[in-house]
């Protein structure tokens, strides 16, 4: 959390940001798997899917990680969708 100071009236009054790292929005990366299928994954994996098309994986990234396209990553690589193992 980052800490911002105002004066008011003489007094200094600190005011929490809760728009801290923690509280951030996920990184959502898109791109397409080696078979060439649209993926979207959390940077962690925490979520991810396939889909039939760019805009199909680019409206998921958006619903995620609520509506915060500065948070979507469109990679040029490969990337694959890593489901845990049982």
């Amino acid at each position: 959390m980052s800490v911002r100071s105002h004066l008011t009236g003489g007094h200094v009054i600190q005011v929490l940001d809760s728009r801290s790292s923690d509280c951030a929005p996920p990184i959502v990366y898109v791109g397409r798997n080696r078979a060439g299928n649209w993926v979207a994954r959390e940077t962690r994996g925490a979520f991810g899917g396939l889909f039939i098309n760019r805009v199909e994986a680019l409206k998921y990234a958006l619903f995620k990680n609520g509506r915060h396209p500065e948070n979507i990553i469109e990679v040029a690589c490969e990337i694959e969708l890593e489901t845990p193992s049982p």
